[in-house]
C-alpha cells in the first residue's frame, strides 16, 4: 500500500481537503468534494484518496467502502493543470505517501467491496475510480468517455485498470476514438453493472451494500485477495495457492460460525475473523 497502518492511526485527526470521509457502521462512505473542478484529481485528492482507501484496508470494522462525489461531475480525471505547475496542499494533513501514488493500485489492493455510486457523468482518469470498484451503479443520464487522445495524452493506466473489464478490441477503439459513451453502452461493455433513475440511486446502493454486508466478510477480503494474487500466478500453481486460502479461511471464526448457523439453521453473526 502507498500508507502504512501507523500512518492510517491517524485517521480521526486527519483534514481532508478535498473529500467527505465517514466511517459509519461497517461502511467507509468516500465522497470526491472538488466540484468546482469536476472532482478533477491533482496530487492532493489522489494522495487523500489513497490514504481513505488504506484506512479502509487495514480497518477491520471496515466491511465495505461506497465511493460517491458532488456536484455536476462525478470525475473530469486527472486535473491537466496539475500535470503543467503541481500544488501542495495549505489545507489537507493526510501524511505524505511512501511512494508515487498510483490509483489503480490503491483501489486493487483494498480486498473489499467497493460500491461506485455515480450521480452524473465520468471522464478520463475518473475511470481509475470506476475500474477500481466491485460494482458502479450509475444514472441513466451519466455519460462516460475517454477523451485523452484528443488532448494529445493516452489512458495508459486507465487502460490497465479497465483491461480485465472491457474486451480488447473495444477498449483499444475507446481509447483511440475518446467517443462518448451512454449508460445503457457502458452497462452492456460492463463498466458499469446497474443503471438506475436519479431517484433510486441511493436506495439500489444501500440495497446492494446492506446484503453484501449480509455475507461473510472475511471471506469476501480472502477471496478478493486470491482472485487479484492467482491472476499473476504460474497454472500449475494456481490450485495450490487456492487450496491453501481455503484451508486457512476454513480456521477462521467467521467459517466456523457459518457452518454452524448453517446447521442450526439461524443467521449466521459474523466478527470479520
Amino acid at each position: 500500500m502507498f500508507f502504512n497502518r501507523e500512518q492510517i492511526s491517524q485517521f480521526k485527526t486527519v483534514v481532508f481537503e478535498f473529500l467527505l470521509v465517514e466511517h459509519t457502521g461497517h461502511r467507509l462512505i468516500i465522497t470526491l468534494n472538488r466540484p468546482e473542478k469536476k472532482n478533477a484529481m491533482n496530487d492532493t485528492l489522489v494522495h487523500e484518496l489513497a490514504f481513505a482507501l488504506a484506512y479502509a484496508k487495514f480497518t477491520q470494522s471496515v466491511w465495505l467502502v461506497i465511493v460517491k462525489a458532488n456536484g455536476t461531475i462525478f470525475c473530469a480525471g486527472a486535473d491537466l493543470n496539475n500535470f503543467l505547475q503541481p500544488q501542495e496542499s495549505a489545507i489537507s494533513t493526510v501524511p505524505n505517501p511512501l511512494q508515487v501514488v498510483k490509483l489503480g493500485d490503491a483501489f486493487a489492493q483494498v480486498f473489499k467491496p467497493i460500491i461506485g455510486q455515480v450521480h452524473a457523468s465520468v471522464f478520463a482518469g475518473g475511470f481509475l475510480i470506476l475500474g477500481g470498484c466491485t460494482h458502479v451503479i450509475a444514472v441513466e443520464q451519466a455519460q462516460f468517455s475517454l477523451p485523452e487522445v484528443k488532448r494529445g495524452i493516452w489512458p495508459f493506466q486507465v487502460m490497465a485498470s479497465l483491461q480485465a473489464i472491457v474486451p480488447a478490441r473495444q477498449l483499444i477503439d475507446w481509447c483511440m476514438r475518446g467517443h462518448v459513451l451512454n449508460a445503457q453502452e457502458a452497462h452492456k461493455m460492463g463498466i458499469i453493472t446497474d443503471v438506475v433513475t436519479e431517484q433510486e440511486l441511493e436506495n439500489k446502493t444501500n440495497q446492494l451494500a446492506v446484503e453484501i454486508e449480509n455475507s461473510a466478510p472475511l471471506a469476501i477480503n480472502k477471496g478478493l485477495e486470491a482472485y487479484h494474487t492467482f491472476l499473476m500466478l504460474n497454472g500449475e500453481d494456481k490450485h495450490s495457492y487456492l487450496h491453501r486460502m481455503l484451508q486457512e479461511l476454513l480456521q477462521s471464526d467467521d467459517a466456523k460460525e457459518g457452518i454452524l448457523a448453517f446447521k442450526e439453521k439461524r443467521k449466521p453473526v459474523w466478527k470479520n475473523k
